[in-house]
């Protein structure tokens, strides 16, 4: 088995591999997918002594004047901080002195250099420490988490096909103990 880790959005099929994971959003229709995992939230998050010397943004808008820190996707430059709030989508370009291309230097950076937008899952720790604070929670809905896809036409191997159906049990197993699959 090979795993490769992109940010990318790469395009299966023409890079001739097994299979790709996407948030469900963003999975092709023409593609089957597989849920390996819970519902995800997004949180902007900053440390206290950040937020010592500027406001808390009380809208999404209230970030152009924040110190952000970006993420570079390899295939779509730099990502637009995606909200949303009574079925008001909102799309915002931050702007900050600090880009990286992976979430980790993202979350380190967080720790005084400015605002970081990044998953529940990758923040809570800190939160619970208070070595980050949350802000514009209400902003960020809930989406549908991490999908195992793979082209509808192709035959699988069956190593591959034991591991689709490893997958699709251990959810469906989840969900009838009344959990949501990860």
């Amino acid at each position: 088995m090979e795993i490769i880790i992109d940010y990318g959005l790469t395009d299966v099929v023409a890079e001739r591999v097994d299979a790709g994971v996407r948030f469900g959003e963003q999975v092709a229709k023409d593609m089957i997918a597989v849920r390996i995992g819970p519902d995800i939230r997004m949180a902007v998050v900053g440390s206290p002594k950040y937020f010592a010397k500027h406001p808390p943004p009380r809208t999404p808008q209230d970030l152009t004047t924040h110190a952000c820190i970006n993420l570079r996707l390899p295939s779509h430059g730099l990502y637009a901080w995606e909200f949303e709030k009574n079925g008001r989508d909102l799309r915002v370009r931050v702007e900050g002195q600090l880009v990286f291309n992976t979430s980790a230097l993202i979350l380190n950076a967080a720790a005084g250099f400015g605002l970081a937008y990044l998953t529940e899952q990758q923040v809570q720790r800190h939160l619970d420490s208070g070595d980050l604070v949350r802000v514009l929670a209400t902003w960020c809905p809930p989406f549908t988490g991490y999908h195992l896809y793979y082209p509808s036409r192709r035959q699988p191997t069956p190593a591959f096909a034991l591991l689709v159906d490893a997958l699709r049990y251990r959810a469906t197993a989840k969900q009838a103990q009344g959990q949501r699959p990860a």
